[in-house]
């Protein structure tokens, strides 16, 4: 048995975990996956390659986009939480937090990953096909009310937060309209645009510029207040006294995630979110900037996943499609 002087056993374990330090290569060594459960053409897909696009150049190596969609994300969110927490697996998403309220998840929404940052927040534009005969949100209520379950609604999947908003506005506006689910945001503008759905909840940075360009009409945002962005849609509370549905854009690992890469990404990103052309980029999809540590957002996902428990449970909502 060896034995050290007094202090030398201190100063030993500390030399061992300097030495391994110094063994593990710097961060990043190699490509980067960047998760998104949703898939490509939706709000969290753009604001993903955005930022994938800032990173491949502050870290010289390449972060690649992994679009994984289905059971309203919660695919893609499962594979981040059991990706090894090493730096090299990282993951976009937004309006998360519905799932837990929806699935019996085999992943805990909150204790099994790391938030990263968040990015902005967002709301959804309710977007109409221009073939549906309203052009108001006080209209639109009225319609849906003059036809029960007529109405047909996409949504980025059963659970996401495209489709609990919807189901909340149901329930508080007293109709009914009828679920069509996708596998991202993308998929269900598309369906929309063709029209085989009359109306959806879409992401802001998606859906604008179908508003823009005239191929889709917008009738109402689900924000507080209106947006600079479409100062003449107003609030879907206009029409549902007391309705709000806010997304928040932000990025996760899994738990226990590498603290030089967590460090790393969230300064970086942060570095991102302050600049000027990503503000007015940010400002433009209709997103507002959020930033901040990492604990900003692990607060916000806690707040999210038991605001949605909450709402289903006491709005008794049965989801079957």
């Amino acid at each position: 048995m060896i034995r050290f002087p007094r202090g030398a056993a201190g100063a030993f374990v500390l030399l061992c975990a300097a030495s391994a330090a110094l063994a593990q290569p710097a961060y990043p060594d190699r490509p980067i996956r960047l998760l998104v459960p949703s898939a490509p053409g939706g709000g969290t897909d753009i604001v993903a390659r955005v930022v994938a696009q800032h990173m491949n150049q502050v870290l010289g190596q390449s972060v690649v986009i992994d679009n994984r969609p289905g059971a309203g994300g919660s695919l893609g969110e499962e594979m981040m939480a059991r990706a090894t927490p090493d730096g090299y697996t990282l993951g976009m998403v937004s309006g998360y937090g519905t799932n837990a309220a929806i699935y019996k998840l085999s992943y805990d929404q909150v204790n099994d990953i790391q938030a990263v940052i968040a990015i902005g927040d967002s709301g959804m534009i309710v977007a109409l096909h221009p073939a549906v005969v309203v052009k108001s949100v006080q209209d639109f209520i009225a319609h849906a009310k003059a036809h029960p379950g007529k109405m047909n609604y996409a949504s980025s999947g059963t659970g996401a937060i495209t489709h609990l908003s919807t189901e909340l506005m149901n329930l508080m506006a007293g109709v009914r309209t009828t679920h069509i689910p996708f596998k991202g945001t993308g998929p269900a503008l598309t369906a929309l645009l063709s029209k085989e759905v009359d109306f959806l909840f879409g992401s802001m940075p998606a859906t604008l510029p179908h508003i823009n360009g005239n191929r889709l009409r917008g009738v109402a945002v689900t924000t507080k207040n209106r947006l600079a962005s479409l100062p003449n849609l107003p609030p879907l509370s206009e029409a549902v006294s007391g309705y709000q549905s806010v997304i928040t854009y932000g990025m996760i690992g899994p738990k226990g995630l590498r603290p030089d890469a967590l460090q790393r990404w969230n300064i970086e990103i942060n570095k991102l979110v302050e600049s000027r052309d990503m503000k007015e980029r940010l400002a433009k999809d209709g997103i507002e900037p959020v930033g901040g540590a990492p604990q900003v957002f692990q607060n916000v996902i806690k707040r999210d996943v038991e605001q949605w428990k909450r709402v289903v449970k006491e709005a008794r909502l049965n989801f079957t499609s």
